[in-house]
């Protein structure tokens, strides 16, 4: 995939917007996980939090299964703020390339995770029990193989717009969880491979203004 050409300086999306569109891609969540997706610290991303719900932009459920989300005034509000932000910054090209670049990939991961969660024994489908590590360390490498590929959408998501850095940082820390022995972190957790590249492309259709179907 040929590298784009891109700004010489990512734009910055400012915290008031970075926490309500992390909770737009990865819907409702907890602090951590609003935290672990925006990089933010965990006092400020739940200052933002506050501030949104004072706003009614967000809204909060207590208790230990509880967490946030957005209402539809945030969500609406979401969705106008990136627009512009995309066309402030002038990198919808860009953007459009990169995520032209991902529905490429997009199948082959989906087919990875199926690898990872299936397997063939006697010619049948099986769920991976994980009890044959040269099969799993065979899909790994797969992975390997396709994470390298997926850095150049990536970088060029990260050349034009600081934010889509994240999901480097995300994608690269949930395969060397996976290759160290968390085997959920493949495509089993709210913070695997495969979650964070959902989030990528619920990113990449929100951003870019095109409905999923």
């Amino acid at each position: 995939m040929q590298r784009l050409d891109v700004p010489n300086a990512p734009h910055s999306t400012s915290a008031d917007r970075l926490v309500p569109h992390a909770l737009r891609c990865i819907g409702f969540a907890g602090l951590s996980r609003v935290s672990e997706a925006t990089g933010l610290p965990e006092p400020d991303a739940e200052s933002e939090l506050i501030d949104l719900a004072v706003a009614g932009l967000v809204t909060r459920v207590p208790g230990y299964f509880g967490g946030w989300a957005l209402t539809e005034a945030g969500r609406a509000a979401d969705a106008e703020r990136i627009s512009a932000e995309l066309d402030a910054a002038g990198t919808r090209t860009t953007v459009s390339a990169a995520y032209d670049g991902f529905l490429v990939l997009n199948p082959e991961l989906l087919d990875l995770c199926t690898a990872w969660q299936l397997r063939s024994v006697d010619g049948v489908a099986t769920p991976n029990d994980h009890s044959d590590p040269a099969y799993d360390s065979r899909v790994l490498d797969r992975f390997i193989d396709f994470d390298q590929r997926a850095e150049v959408a990536c970088a060029d998501l990260s050349a034009a717009m600081l934010r889509f850095r994240r999901y480097r940082t995300r994608l690269t820390g949930a395969l060397a969880r996976a290759r160290s022995g968390a085997l959920d972190e493949v495509a089993d957790s709210t913070v695997s491979y495969h979650a964070v590249w959902f989030q990528l492309h619920e990113d990449l259709l929100a951003t870019l203004g095109i409905p999923r179907f």
